[in-house]
């Protein structure tokens, strides 16, 4: 837990508001009650207040708190505010989150941050990784595993790596980190930023102050938010898999004289963008390329991001429930040919454009969820043979089933959604975590693949 002792003379003996009573928000309580600061809590959901001391703040006089944290699943602005969130601001009383507390705690703290549309977790956690078996002190948090206020305390000396959400970036007015890293941008969250133009502004919030600027250029807006911020105080180092950049990957996936294909966990040109993107970020920590070579190829790889959970006669099963969109599937699609796909959960707007580019690698796709009808209906006009499925439990036993029998060279059995897991999960973890179980019982067969 991080100690906010620091944190408390800044206050003026007000309490802190908490607005959203999840992970982060029962982090900051905890962090806040064990450096003797005040607290209030409040969620709009009464079961998530249910055997908490919690107070009714949606018609409270926010100027008699400190802050009010946020909670980033929260609506700050759109598409519509949060009363709380307005409340506070018309008191002038800061609406932050987590991460922006830290560092008011600790301005001074090496930190590294990474956001994006797809991809960050990865990077994140490719950073992370590169720190420690580089042996420098580091820990890794944010939006991917432990919240900002739950991690170790470090020395004065340690790196925290955060990942960093559009929702969350937008909840840090103080803060932005020494290396900030945007990885790539496309269309995601609209509904909670207004438009792309909202949603872009959001992400460059990262880049607010001095430090360094980490940005990938091989997509239009990203290459748009580089020209604007080599303008700005930041020092840029730009990344490519394309073309000519600052540090740039070849088309055979060579970074810096290093064959990016030796990296098990790290297939395909997307996973080649998130190790040139750790490359740079690390380098600017000042660690030789032998020791983030080392890193790199013995990445263990990302829970529930294209991760291989089993292999049964050479046919691979892949958790990659993270790929909650069109762009994040496609990346999956893309790496894996012949392809078993388990897709579908709740919608999202937009259709499955950047899914079709690499449709051809789907040897046939098992539909579950709220999206069956709609994905069924695209396959169709795709030429692509599919199977209402509904459940995670019948797709998995009929891909299992088909993969087996017919035996393919290099197959996969494929969960990579390409829709948000809500209709039938909590969340994205617990749909991987039921994936991963299921295919532990599967019972393997004495095949010979073919080709």
């Amino acid at each position: 837990m991080i100690d906010l002792t620091p944190l408390k003379p800044q206050l003026e003996n007000k309490p802190v508001a908490i607005v959203g009573i999840g992970k982060s928000g029962l982090a900051t309580d905890q962090a806040c009650k064990a450096a003797g600061i005040e607290t209030v809590l409040w969620d709009d959901i009464p079961s998530i207040r249910e055997g908490r001391q919690t107070e009714d703040l949606t018609g409270a006089d926010f100027s008699r708190f400190s802050l009010l944290c946020l909670s980033p699943g929260i609506p700050l602005t759109h598409p519509q505010p949060n009363l709380c969130a307005v409340q506070a601001q018309k008191a002038g009383c800061p609406v932050v989150c987590d991460i922006d507390i830290f560092h008011r705690a600790y301005p001074r703290m090496k930190t590294i941050g990474i956001t994006g549309t797809n991809g960050k977790s990865t990077t994140t956690a490719l950073i992370g990784h590169i720190l420690t078996t580089a042996g420098i002190e580091s820990t890794v948090g944010g939006n991917i595993g432990m919240a900002a206020l739950d991690l170790p305390q470090l020395s004065s000396d340690g790196v925290y790596v955060f990942e960093m959400s559009s929702y969350q970036l937008d909840l840090c007015p103080a803060f932005a980190p020494d290396i900030s890293v945007l990885i790539n941008l496309s269309p995601d969250h609209i509904e909670r930023h207004g438009d792309m133009a909202g949603y872009i502004a959001a992400k460059k919030k990262i880049f607010r102050g001095s430090g360094t600027a980490i940005i990938g250029i091989d997509d239009g807006w990203s290459k748009d938010v580089y020209e604007d911020i080599k303008k700005s105080e930041r020092k840029t180092i730009s990344v490519s898999c394309n073309g000519a950049a600052d540090i740039a990957v070849s088309p055979d996936g060579t970074l810096a004289g290093f064959d990016l294909k030796q990296c098990r966990n790290l297939q395909g040109p997307h996973n080649w963008q998130n190790a040139a993107m750790a490359y740079a970020a690390c380098k600017t920590q000042g660690i030789n390329d032998a020791k983030i070579f080392d890193g790199l190829k013995s990445f263990p790889g990302l829970a529930h991001r294209q991760n291989i959970v089993a292999v049964y006669n050479g046919i691979r099963y892949v958790n990659d429930s993270k790929a909650t969109n069109d762009q994040a599937a496609a990346m999956a699609l893309r790496a894996f040919d012949p392809i078993y796909w388990i897709a579908g959960g709740k919608p999202k707007d937009g259709g499955y454009p950047d899914c079709e580019k690499y449709i051809g690698h789907v040897r046939h796709a098992f539909l579950i969820g709220e999206a069956e009808e709609k994905m069924a209906t695209w396959l169709a006009t795709q030429k692509i043979p599919f199977s209402r499925c509904g459940t995670m439990d019948k797709a998995l036993a009929e891909a299992h089933a088909m993969a087996q029998q017919e035996k393919c060279v290099d197959a996969a059995v494929l969960l990579s959604p390409a829709c948000a897991s809500f209709d039938q999960f909590k969340n994205f973890e617990q749909r991987g975590e039921v994936f991963s179980s299921l295919v532990a019982k599967l019972a393997p067969v004495k095949t010979e693949a073919r080709a």
